[in-house]
């Protein structure tokens, strides 16, 4: 079957210093349209129409029974292919809305003819129109933004956590690794005052008994943060369905540090 891929990306603005790099994304944005394992979903299209796939990706994408595993903000996609690569039996699916970071990932998976691997090109916070109810068995974060002044943005948010909780499976999982202190304290305290069942829980994962293979493969961020000696957070734990979700209100400190790559505090 062949995704839907929208025409309404409208063109990048271009001068003389970012016609390159508008030029290159351009030519990804095409070729991850060619991909058949790629779907890209804005909100409009939702609007219009279901997407056709929600609780069949079994039967329509992947062809089996296996469980299925997102990665909600995949980036590059990096963790969404190693994980397929570990886990052969096992179905992974990546979401992002970047579709020029996404296509590192989505054109590994074509080169290397991965079968148990899909991307969505669509927000996080439309999750739940791709997956029906029980459909995923577990959801990996790996190194999204802390949104240390913006809670609702923040992907381990309860806000998030009821959304999770309409597509994963009873006793689904949710991985976090994260360099941020901030996000892995709050997300630490979000279980701790739901009651979640927490299975792991390292606040130096590679200097604990927990960096097994799945949890050793290194996205080009998290390669970023550990050359510079600051440790990887890692936390599993179940989202249990709640009547009410409840907030932390511990204070916690922001991150400070700054990213090599655009020199600005870390979020």
């Amino acid at each position: 079957m062949k995704p839907l891929n929208s025409k309404k990306v409208l063109p990048l603005p271009q001068n003389n210093s970012n016609a390159t790099v508008a030029k290159n994304k351009l030519r990804k944005f095409e070729e991850l349209s060619a991909c058949s394992h790629v779907f890209q979903y804005p909100f409009p299209v939702l609007q219009e129409k279901e997407f056709e796939m929600k609780g069949k990706w079994n039967a329509l994408f992947f062809e089996n029974s296996r469980p299925i595993v997102v990665e909600a903000g995949c980036g590059k996609g990096e963790y969404t292919v190693g994980l397929a690569k570990c886990f052969p039996e096992k179905n992974f699916i990546g979401i992002d809305i970047k579709g020029a970071r996404m296509w590192s990932g989505a054109t590994q998976a074509q080169r290397e003819n991965l079968k148990n691997v899909a991307f969505i090109r669509s927000r996080i916070e439309l999750i739940d129109r791709f997956f029906a109810s029980g459909e995923v068995a577990e959801i990996w974060l790996t190194f999204p933004d802390p949104q240390m002044s913006k809670v609702n943005k923040r992907l381990t948010s309860t806000r998030f956590m009821k959304l999770y909780n309409r597509i994963l499976k009873t006793n689904g999982e949710i991985h976090l690794k994260t360099d941020s202190n901030f996000l892995f304290t709050y997300t630490c305290e979000m279980a701790r005052v739901n009651r979640f069942p927490v299975l792991t829980q390292t606040a130096d994962l590679y200097e604990s008994p927990f960096a097994g293979e799945i949890l050793s493969i290194r996205t080009f961020y998290e390669q970023q943060w550990l050359k510079r000696g600051i440790p990887i957070k890692y936390i599993r734990f179940v989202p249990e369905a709640r009547e009410t979700f409840v907030e932390p209100e511990t204070a916690i400190k922001h991150d400070t540090y700054r990213s090599e790559t655009n020199h600005e505090i870390r979020r």
